[in-house]
């Protein structure tokens, strides 16, 4: 009798253990969104999950985690569940890490200031780079560079919430380093490139004076023509990127006249940077453009260009396509 009494509560616990491991829990609301801090300890989402609750008492859920051995496997993290779980499912997910990632889009043609905005407005990063300078960041990085400008390529970046913008600007900066290396690495013969800096430059000023695939290639075989020929780039995005907060929304003939670093019309050759974040696609257009004479392009109104071989031709184009458009 005393053994059966005994066996008796002896069990009981344990099987309240197994119900309510097994037993659904019934969420608060659909979908519960659950930010777990770092350094939080078994005890503490416990009782915080009893508090918002998910759990019935916190106890249980402890015993049960150390039964287990899972009181030292807590992941931080961003979490999400969208239906009923049991309480052995949601210690499973919380100490393997099962969380709802954040993410962050960096578009094609931003430049280093935007990047920065986007980084500095989104509110699940941990912001280490708000109040460091252009060269800390760089320091940060540790790539060598005198300028950040164009070093981070344009994708979609998913992060775990709580961490840090710095670690972002790395993941962009090696993403892009690992492109610029691999597009160098099989360019076409005979470009007036002498490193792939210069590249990552030509294919800035690619992204910016078109946002149609096809005509990139042949946007960078009037620019390759050009230099080839010691004439002037001409190109209006750098104009615009050298006037920093000056501009407007209007390129004006006194701005085409006044001389900057970036101005085109004044300065032969490249610019000293890159002027935004190209795309893959604009660093392919820039190392193998397409077989043409085009020296001109002019554009139509309609997103795309007008190309040309001679000033003859392109003086009919600008007149068809931007006197007329603009009398209109």
């Amino acid at each position: 009798m005393l053994r059966s009494t005994l066996t008796a509560l002896v069990a009981a616990p344990v099987l309240w253990l197994a119900v309510f491991a097994l037993y659904p829990l019934q969420l608060p609301v659909t979908p519960f969104a659950y930010d777990l801090k770092s350094g939080s300890s078994l005890r503490f989402v416990a009782h915080d999950l009893k508090d918002q609750g998910v759990l019935w008492e916190p106890w249980s859920f402890i015993l049960v985690g150390r039964l287990l051995g899972q009181q030292g496997k807590i992941k931080a993290g961003n979490y999400e569940w969208s239906e009923p779980l049991t309480a052995l499912q949601l210690l499973n997910q919380i100490t393997r890490g099962d969380t709802v990632q954040s993410e962050i889009r960096l578009i094609e043609g931003m430049n280093f200031s935007q990047f920065r905005a986007v980084l500095d407005s989104n509110e699940d990063l941990h912001h280490l780079t708000r109040s460091l300078s252009e060269r800390d960041i760089l320091k940060q990085l540790g790539g060598g560079e005198s300028a950040a400008e164009g070093q981070f390529f344009p994708d979609t970046y998913f992060f775990d919430k709580g961490d840090s913008d710095l670690d972002i600007m790395k993941r962009a900066h090696r993403a892009m380093a690992q492109r610029l290396n691999t597009v160098w690495s099989h360019r076409a013969e005979g470009l007036p490139y002498d490193n792939p800096y210069q590249v990552l430059i030509m294919a800035s000023i690619i992204e910016k004076e078109t946002g149609k695939a096809e005509e990139r290639p042949v946007i960078a075989a009037v620019f390759i023509n050009r230099l080839h020929q010691g004439m002037k780039l001409q190109t209006d995005p750098t104009v615009i990127y050298g006037m920093g907060r000056q501009f407007d929304g209007n390129v004006r003939k006194r701005d085409l006249l006044t001389d900057t670093p970036y101005n085109t019309y004044t300065r032969a050759g490249l610019p000293p940077t890159p002027i935004a974040m190209p795309s893959l696609a604009a660093l392919e257009s820039a190392v193998h453009p397409v077989s043409s004479s085009a020296l001109y392009f002019v554009a139509k109104g309609d997103g795309s260009h007008q190309f040309s071989e001679t000033l003859e031709e392109h003086n009919k184009a600008v007149i068809k396509y931007q006197l007329k458009h603009h009398g209109s």
